[in-house]
């Protein structure tokens, strides 16, 4: 596969992931697959910077967001970490710590790596005022009321223990192992989806709309990093402190992370005991030698340590790269193994037809879990392990978190033992399978007929980033598809209040707001609706792209190859499957009745009109924080007046739109390129904003 293929084929691979892990909380690979992926695509990137997208999943950090919340910006961004998963790697970073402070002496402050889900807790006289996920790290979702059920948490401050008057302070909320396999026990019960891992179960828990549902499954916290203000002062002093006089409020000085965080627990936050200040690296080394054993008797799940460097001072003179702090790392435990029986091999079908075999097997502890299944993947995982039904085979949990197959002890195997062979049918409706030229997976082409990728249509249909029918979820979907309400997308817009409540007059104020949400999808734009209507391999760009392009659906449905290919970022394989889908006779009869339900079909009048050429041949990279605009929302500015999003800089890039706390790596190729950086003022005015 050359390099282009490839590049394309791991964004559209970790696109995906991303979506299960941060919008359908079902991630179907382990941490450690995806950072592998991640990096392959990153090098890959870097080495062929023509192929820069500033849609790319390395350009960004993954989001949970949900539009039921309401959207807090971060006064600090919350970045993430690197990541490593040997020593080696541990001691590249410490020897770069070194070199960055110049053989200065200096600290590191070793932690437990929680597995959670992140939150920021904004504190005022004491006070909880604010908790917000990270999100996507600019943005994320305020959860305040959900939190205040988390008992760990304090509402209240201890009065006197000298907090200031306002700070922040972030960490990680998470599910205890006794509280989630009680969870999963209940959900079992009730035929309901298990959680994957605590981590899972928590972000699910905390985005519940109902506090009281939160507060039932008894979340905790541990807090990990807290952010004061410049300046910050304190009128609440401990008693031990000098005070002055006249009572004045006294400057809170803190040098250290480590100092901080002890501080924050004599305010009454829950802070970690596993935690030390190291000042060699063979300290740093024993540390995660300790806790790689002695994590299996903690009460909630960790996956890793967090080295930071503990001066304050150190923090800022090593400063940042576009994505994570120079002065802290995360390491990444080896995955826990076990051998168990293969039983059988099932098959699952996703909703874009891709096939996905299952291990059974006999049930077997690992990672504070029962692991039963684990995912093959494709046809040839199965042929690479030589996989044979009874086969005694080893199991991890990469990133412990989905459970995954990863060799064979062969001295176990019987001779008689028969060669799983990859099915050639689809397990659901019968057809023959295909397999497209660059992809690892078999599909079932069968799209329109095939229950599973129906279902998975219309959920992708009601999707928040399609057309954000939120009152609408999977169980609801089935619910409808059994009930034979619903048989495709056009089908929802027949759904009327009777039918959804099935006459029960305890549904009708929950059928009301479902109906009425799919009548309020009709207004969403049209580059949304072309995402939505689930053109295999077209994702959001590439909707856009499509429907900028074309203007309306009709001039989409009756383009050629070649008109397709014009289009920057469209290829053979896009071209090719948009050709497929408009040449199916039941495609085109689901979009004619789109189109009489009333669904925007073309550019909006309001877009066409805000169109211009202002920045046409330009390409444009973005960096920073900004005041005025989400990041988002300048990369719309800029396709807008015919401008080009990149996430690198190049000698093609023509100027940088650049916020507050830009990436040092950044600035530093920008000045060697000689290339402009503009602020979001001066770029506001070329644009006549």
């Amino acid at each position: 596969m050359d390099y282009k293929s490839r590049i394309e084929a791991l964004r559209k691979e970790l696109h995906e992931h991303n979506y299960n892990y941060y919008v359908l909380n079902q991630p179907t690979i382990s941490d450690y697959e995806f950072d592998m992926m991640m990096r392959e695509l990153q090098d890959l990137e870097a080495e062929h910077p023509e192929m820069a997208d500033p849609n790319s999943p390395t350009q960004r950090v993954g989001s949970d967001l949900n539009q039921q919340f309401r959207q807090v910006a971060h006064k600090y961004p919350m970045l993430s970490l690197a990541n490593t998963y040997n020593e080696a790697e541990v001691a590249d970073f410490y020897r770069r710590v070194k070199e960055g402070l110049e053989g200065e002496p200096f600290e590191i402050v070793a932690e437990m790596k929680y597995d959670g889900l992140s939150i920021s807790l904004t504190y005022i006289d004491g006070q909880l005022t604010q908790a917000v996920t990270r999100g996507d790290g600019e943005k994320g979702d305020d959860v305040t009321s959900n939190v205040r059920t988390i008992r760990s948490i304090p509402l209240q401050l201890k009065p006197g223990s000298g907090y200031p008057h306002e700070f922040e302070i972030r960490g990680e909320i998470l599910m205890p192992w006794t509280s989630f396999e009680q969870l999963n026990r209940e959900r079992e019960q009730r035929e309901e989806p298990l959680f994957a891992n605590p981590r899972n179960a928590a972000s699910g828990t905390l985005k519940s709309q109902k506090s009281e549902l939160v507060a039932s499954r008894r979340l905790d916290a541990y807090l990990y990093y807290l952010l004061l203000p410049e300046g910050a002062t304190t009128d609440n002093q401990p008693a031990q402190m000098d005070l002055f006089a006249d009572s004045q409020p006294a400057t809170l000085t803190v040098e250290s992370h480590y100092e901080g965080l002890q501080m924050a627990r004599g305010w009454g936050f829950k802070i970690s005991e596993g935690m030390k200040k190291c000042t060699t690296l063979q300290e740093i080394i024993d540390f995660i030698h300790y806790w790689d054993t002695e994590r299996k008797n903690l009460p909630v799940a960790t996956d890793g340590i967090v080295l930071k460097v503990n001066s304050l001072r150190q923090q800022r003179h090593l400063g940042f790269t576009a994505k994570s702090p120079r002065w802290a790392i995360a390491y990444k435990f080896k995955a826990e193994r076990a051998c168990t029986r293969l039983n059988e091999v099932t098959y699952q079908v996703g909703r874009t037809g891709a096939i996905t075999p299952v291990a059974n097997m006999d049930p077997v502890q690992l990672a504070g879990t029962t692991v039963r299944r684990a995912s093959l993947h494709n046809a040839d995982i199965i042929r690479q392990l030589d996989l044979h039904l009874g086969d005694m085979v080893y199991v991890e949990k990469g990133g412990e978190i989905i459970p995954k197959v990863v060799g064979v002890d062969l001295t176990q195997r019987k001779p008689d033992a028969q060669p799983i062979e990859f099915i050639k049918t689809c397990p659901e409706c019968g057809a023959q399978l295909v397999r497209y030229e660059g992809e690892a997976a078999h599909y079932c082409p069968n799209d329109t007929g095939c229950p599973p990728q129906i279902k998975g249509k219309i959920e992708h249909f009601i999707s928040r980033k399609a057309m954000n029918i939120d009152s609408l979820g999977p169980e609801t979907v089935d619910d409808f598809y059994q009930r034979h309400l619903i048989n495709n997308i056009a089908d929802l817009y027949n759904l009327t209040v009777m039918q959804v409540s099935g006459g029960n007059k305890n549904r009708a104020v929950s059928a009301t707001k479902a109906v009425e949400a799919i009548k309020a999808s009709k207004e969403v734009p049209f580059e949304r609706v072309v995402f939505a209507i689930g053109i295999r391999f077209v994702g959001e760009v590439a909707a856009k792209q499509l429907a900028r392009h074309f203007k309306n659906i009709d001039a989409l449905a009756a383009a050629t190859h070649e008109q397709l290919l014009e289009i920057d970022g469209i290829g053979d394989v896009i071209a090719q499957s948009v050709i497929d889908y408009f040449a199916n006779p039941a495609n085109r009869e689901i979009i004619e009745q789109l189109k009489q339900q009333g669904l925007t079909m073309q550019i909006s009048d309001e877009q066409m009109a805000g169109q211009t050429d202002l920045l046409a041949g330009q390409t444009i990279v973005i960096s920073g924080v900004f005041q005025k605009h989400s990041r988002d929302e300048y990369k719309q500015l800029i396709e807008q007046h015919g401008g080009k999003n990149s996430g690198s800089i190049s000698a093609k890039t023509s100027f940088i739109l650049a916020g507050e706390n830009m990436g040092p790596a950044k600035l530093e190729k920008a000045q060697k390129l000689g290339i402009k950086i503009m602020n979001e003022n001066e770029f506001l005015q070329i644009i006549g904003e």
